[in-house]
């Protein structure tokens, strides 16, 4: 059995570590917190000092961190990845983060015989925990199906997009399609809130319906409970949506719906409410039409 390393233990890297380690994998692990480590150490991992300490102990080393310059810090900076890794390792940087970085980085490790996967997840942290993430991966095939053990620990729906980057890219698409589905539950809510109607009645009605989904389920209970506890924070959600509309950017595409969702995530960061989950979007909502939720 290969031995695992895993850096990043936040919201969604460290129930993800914890499934792999009771599925009895030998995990070294590092968190720039060191309190971070310590549910993990108290199953069996090895603590470590550094990411770079992390891939000499390992044959397989996870990434799960915030942003690009988090990404590339942990992989090829100082007391890097990069650093402790040996010819034949695999890196698989499960974090999100825009296609091309995603690529150099790769291209770097490739040029240590050191192979990489992106492999964004999405389900949020119940997905995480329950070991049910839907994981988008992008990378060789060989590397794909030398990982699918390891990713059939932490998912359900586990999909070989394409070459280095396609994960990033699907996953780009996913926070597309999610940021403003959120946004709609918002505005039906509100709606029905505005005309009377018992918005808790109205998602219970529509749940059965063409309109149901999981985010009407999960983030419309939220929204009616205002209950922003993050699963995924508005900020992260934000520097999503800003790679999606980079994208769209570099490549001459309309995101008309993506950039007016967009508004509220930074409406969000605007007020301070960045930590909340991104079903907080309905507080920029709730502001335009005066109608409270709750």
């Amino acid at each position: 059995m290969e031995k695992i390393g895993f850096v990043g233990l936040g919201i969604m890297g460290r129930p993800m570590a914890l499934n792999l380690s009771k599925a009895g994998y030998s995990l070294a692990v590092y968190a720039r917190r060191s309190e971070m480590m310590q549910p993990l150490t108290e199953v069996g991992a090895i603590g470590c000092e550094s990411p770079q300490a992390v891939a000499e102990q390992s044959d397989i080393i996870f990434t799960m961190v915030s942003d690009t310059k988090d990404v590339e810090q942990v992989i090829l900076g100082e007391n890097g990845i990069i650093h402790g890794a040996k010819a034949g390792n695999l890196v698989i940087d499960m974090s999100s983060i825009a296609a091309l970085a995603t690529r150099k980085i790769a291209e770097t490790l490739g040029k240590k015989g050191v192979e990489m996967l992106d492999a964004p997840v999405s389900g949020g942290d119940k997905g995480a925990i329950a070991g049910t993430l839907s994981i988008m991966v992008g990378g060789k095939t060989a590397q794909f199906e030398r990982a699918k053990p390891l990713f059939d620990v932490m998912g359900g729906n586990i999909v070989h997009i394409g070459d280095n980057g396609a994960g990033q890219v699907a996953k780009t698409c996913n926070q597309v399609l999610v940021s403003q589905t959120i946004a709609a539950v918002g505005e039906a809510l509100i709606l029905a809130k505005a005309a009377g109607v018992d918005p808790a009645n109205v998602r219970q009605a529509l749940l059965g319906g063409f309109a149901g989904s999981k985010i009407l389920e999960i983030h419309g209970q939220r929204m009616l409970d205002h209950d922003f506890e993050p699963g995924f924070k508005a900020q992260l959600h934000q520097k999503d949506i800003k790679i999606a509309l980079q994208t769209a950017h570099d490549l001459g595409v309309a995101l008309p719906g993506t950039a007016l969702s967009s508004q509220y995530l930074n409406a969000l960061m605007g007020t301070d409410q960045g930590e909340l989950d991104s079903s907080a979007m309905v507080l920029a909502l709730e502001t335009l039409s005066n109608v409270k939720l709750k």
